[in-house]
């Protein structure tokens, strides 16, 4: 006769973590020891160290496992590596956010300290994802886990940067680049987003040279109007025609700019006819290298007025925006003010605005690596599941810029790059040098600015084997990985910098397969961040 009665109901606490526990401390999740079978490979996409895991992660480790498992089953040698990323914008903002809530500034405590601060958060935040990770059920080895500011990988980064830049692959330029107000910070195309918000547009014209005449502009941006240093139409605009090759008289500076063509202009935009800053809009900036225009930079470092106006100066863009609209309307240069929506950048990570700048900065030449990673998925090295996404992959590898992989952030791997400080001659190592090659100096200073957190994460499928060293056992019976499991909205910020970077540094594809599944979403369709914890009804999947 039984003498142990039967729960009714089912607990999991009672006895899931002690079986987890039995089968990891037994190596089920390492790879068999027997070399001679097929191998299967997967590479955790690292969740970032800013928070605790979140549904997408759930879905995103579930679909990993099963994968794993099936395959364990079917006696491959499998290896699925977790591991976590040190997110540099997201997780420096975390740090900044929690040191203001204590009434600490970051510049108030400096660099080191605040670093320490970081790696104090990143240690919390880092231990508390694998414990999660564990509670799902994830059969990954954690022996073999990693994250992207430890000693190896870290030295992979090092390796990548300086190889890149004795190729001619990366260089210093003074260009324009997308500028986070709040976290004071470049970032790259693929980490801006758009917002679209109530505004205004202003008709304003401008007074054609020597004649009675006036061309009308219209613009959402009245206060850049003081460093235009042209006026665009588009060349087959029959309006306008006339006046290509003429100048015109700038409002509220009286200076003369050119009215020129180009086919970026929209006929249909405005009046037809747009003012040309070429220090704050992409486009403008653009037709501004096109046509050789004087670039006039209307804010200074913080975003306040600059100094072309001397009553505007140090005023809040919007504080300036309102006053230069009054001196518009009282000299009889404002045709017409009207409601109008449009699209604003903002920043992926805080959501504030984002402003185009011109700063020097460090850039990857992206043209022939970005030709090589499209051309792979086009010759089938690689493919995506499903084979829809290869539209989304394409059409942004075959359009990229160069890439701007400089941050003005502490927390991160520092350049590699060093300053003499007698003659300025820069010096690419892994360490400081101890002479300077040009003018036999000892003082050096670091470049302060620190790397993308996507240019170390390009290098995950391999840096996690241990590359450099190729010669390491893992590299060599791992790589190329078999498969990447990973969400749509991150093909351009990852999927395609991971097969530029292990195309150049290990001539392979780094995954085979691409498998991509959507965002959980709520009831209202916004991605969905909850923690795991916090199961919701009314998640949804968008496919």
């Amino acid at each position: 006769m039984c003498k142990h009665k039967l729960a009714d109901k089912y607990n999991p606490k009672e006895f899931e973590e002690n079986l987890y526990e039995k089968w990891e401390k037994s190596g089920y999740f390492k790879p068999d020891e027997d070399r001679e079978k097929e191998t299967f490979t997967i590479m955790m996409p690292p969740p970032n160290v800013t928070g605790k895991l979140h549904m997408g992660h759930a879905l995103d480790d579930t679909i990993q496992d099963i994968l794993i498992r099936f395959k364990r089953m079917q006696g491959f040698r499998t290896l699925w590596l977790p591991g976590t990323d040190h997110a540099s914008i997201s997780t420096e903002m975390k740090v900044v956010q929690k040191l203001a809530n204590e009434g600490i500034k970051k510049e108030d405590l400096g660099r080191e300290k605040f670093i320490e601060e970081a790696w104090k958060w990143t240690k919390e935040y880092g231990g508390t994802i694998q414990e999660q990770q564990r509670k799902l059920g994830c059969s990954c080895d954690w022996d073999r886990n990693r994250f992207t500011l430890d000693e190896g990988m870290s030295d992979a980064v090092l390796e990548q940067f300086i190889k890149l830049y004795e190729k001619g692959l990366i260089y210093k330029g003074k260009r324009m680049v997308n500028w986070c107000t709040s976290c004071n910070t470049s970032i790259s195309d693929a980490e801006v987003e758009y917002k679209e918000e109530p505004s205004h547009l202003w008709h304003i014209r401008y007074k054609i040279k020597g004649e009675d005449t006036y061309i009308t502009v219209a613009t959402t941006r009245p206060e850049t109007m003081l460093g235009d240093t042209a006026v665009a139409v588009h060349p087959t605009d029959e309006r306008y025609k006339n006046l290509i090759g003429k100048m015109c008289i700038l409002p509220i500076m009286n200076k003369e700019i050119p009215i020129i063509a180009d086919e970026f202009v929209e006929k249909e935009f405005g009046t037809g006819c747009v003012k040309i800053t070429p220090a704050h809009d992409l486009n403008d900036y653009q037709a501004g290298l096109r046509h050789n225009l004087e670039i006039i930079e209307v804010f200074d470092e913080n975003f306040k007025m600059g100094d072309l106006v001397p009553e505007y100066k140090g005023m809040d863009l919007l504080e300036a925006r309102k006053l230069i609209v009054e001196k518009l309307k009282e000299i009889g240069a404002l045709v017409k003010e009207e409601e109008y929506t449009h699209n604003v950048a903002k920043c992926e990570r805080c959501k504030h605005t984002i402003e185009p700048k011109i700063s020097t900065q460090w850039f990857v030449s992206m043209k022939d690596l970005a030709k090589r990673a499209a051309d792979s998925v086009r010759n089938d090295e690689m493919r995506f599941v499903p084979k829809r996404y290869e539209k989304q992959y394409f059409n942004w590898l075959d359009n990229i810029q160069d890439w701007c992989i400089s941050r003005q952030l502490w927390w991160g791997h520092r350049i590699p790059v060093y300053y003499c400080k007698e003659c300025g001659e820069i010096h690419v190592s892994k360490t400081m040098p101890s002479i300077c090659k040009k003018c036999g100096a000892k003082d050096f200073e670091q470049d302060p600015d620190t790397l993308d957190t996507w240019f170390s994460s390009a290098l995950w499928p391999f840096s996690t084997l241990g590359w450099p060293n190729t010669e390491n056992e893992d590299y060599k019976e791992f790589y190329p990985t078999s498969v990447l499991v990973t969400g749509f909205d991150i093909i351009t910020f990852w999927i395609s910098r991971m097969m530029t970077q292990g195309l150049e540094f290990t001539n392979q594809v780094p995954f085979k397969d691409t498998l991509i599944h959507g965002i959980v979403r709520d009831a209202k369709r916004k991605k969905n961040v909850k923690n795991i914890r916090k199961w919701s009804r009314s998640i949804r999947c968008n496919k």
